[in-house]
């Protein structure tokens, strides 16, 4: 039975286990918090595939990723980075936030995420041809409202793109009280409120209730913490620093609890 927890939300597996014999590279768009990355992880463990996760940043740049050479004693010796490991030794390369990364490492990335699936390191004066178990996956958030930064379609049409969202209370209730091991009725209530919250435009707030805080929640509860204690460490003070708004969201989450 497999280690890592995930349960299909549509047929996202269908569509990685496609790509991922036809050689295509795999774009995950979709809210913080909603299962990409435990999605990759998990069906890596199905494929027995190792993977390598980079978090992407305007503060890392392709040397980084690519490798460098560093001075050992009186030689000089090239150190392969994390995208060059992944493609010598196949595996998934999991580029999270990519469109949070510098120019640099996006245009590196077009030989490989095309039909040449080829990395060429400059600095080492050699090319690299991904094996045939090897699979890029990226992944951003559209709707992150703190950052200008958006994908280029010529870069986003190099990819074959999965949509995640939050699922549906059903299936999102069976998923945190899988995680937590929370009661169903706490979890049902958990999960009610989120769902609220996720509609309460008005508040204006960057990013919204995520899966992933939810089963924090529920873990806290389950861990013995009071339910409104519990929301508010694990749902409303990650949301926001604003009084005004904080106040708003208690108020809300005490109405359920």
């Amino acid at each position: 039975m497999s280690g890592v927890y995930y349960r299909p939300v549509k047929q996202e597996v269908e569509v990685f286990s496609a790509s991922f014999d036809l050689q295509l590279p795999l774009l995950l768009k979709g809210p913080t918090g909603c299962g990409k990355s435990r999605f990759v992880e998990a069906m890596a463990e199905r494929r027995n595939l190792k993977m390598i996760t980079v978090s992407c940043n305007d503060e890392t740049s392709s040397t980084d990723l690519l490798g460098r050479y560093l001075i050992m004693g009186v030689e000089t010796v090239w150190q392969d980075g994390p995208v060059t490991t992944s493609v010598r030794n196949g595996g998934i390369l999991y580029l999270d936030e990519i469109a949070e990364a510098r120019a640099d490492i996006i245009a590196v990335l077009h030989s490989l995420s095309d039909y040449r699936r080829e990395l060429y390191l400059d600095r080492h004066n050699e090319s690299l041809k991904a094996p045939a178990n090897f699979m890029l996956v990226v992944s951003y958030n559209p709707g992150y409202q703190q950052s200008f930064k958006e994908m280029k379609p010529s870069t986003r049409q190099r990819f074959v793109s999965l949509a995640f969202d939050y699922p549906a209370e059903d299936v999102e209730c069976e998923i945190v009280e899988t995680e937590s091991g929370l009661e169903n009725s706490m979890v049902k209530k958990l999960v009610q409120v989120s769902t609220k919250i996720r509609k309460l435009d008005e508040l204006g707030l960057a990013e919204t209730v995520s899966t992933r805080l939810i089963v924090g929640a529920a873990k806290l509860i389950k861990g013995g913490l009071h339910p409104r204690l519990a929301c508010e460490s694990a749902l409303v003070q990650p949301l926001s620093d604003d009084p005004d708004t904080l106040r708003a969201l208690n108020d809300f989450v005490a109405l359920s609890f």
